[in-house]
């Protein structure tokens, strides 16, 4: 297809993802539609999607519960870093 066969597509967005995006693709001074292009143009590319997607294991899901439910421990960076050392040696 070249640039000048245009189709008007109607696709289903979630309202306030839209905005935001529409927000951030401003800064890069292309529009929605522009992008939308791109994602597609690339996953023709890739001949998949044009990024990673991760489903989150055991481990992470519970972090991710306990920062939502506000469990999460506060450490000093001197902590973190003497972990960090822990991990690093071992």
């Amino acid at each position: 297809m070249t640039a000048s066969q245009k189709v008007r597509t109607n696709i289903y967005l979630d309202k306030d993802i839209k905005e935001q995006a529409k927000e951030l693709f401003k800064k890069f001074h292309i529009s929605l539609s522009d992008a939308v292009n791109l994602f597609l143009s690339q996953s023709v590319l890739e001949q998949g999607l044009p990024f990673q997607v991760k489903i989150p294991n055991a481990e992470t899901i519970k972090a991710m519960q306990e920062v939502e439910n506000g469990e999460t421990e506060t450490i000093t960076f001197e902590q973190l870093k003497e972990e960090m050392k822990q991990c690093i040696t071992h």
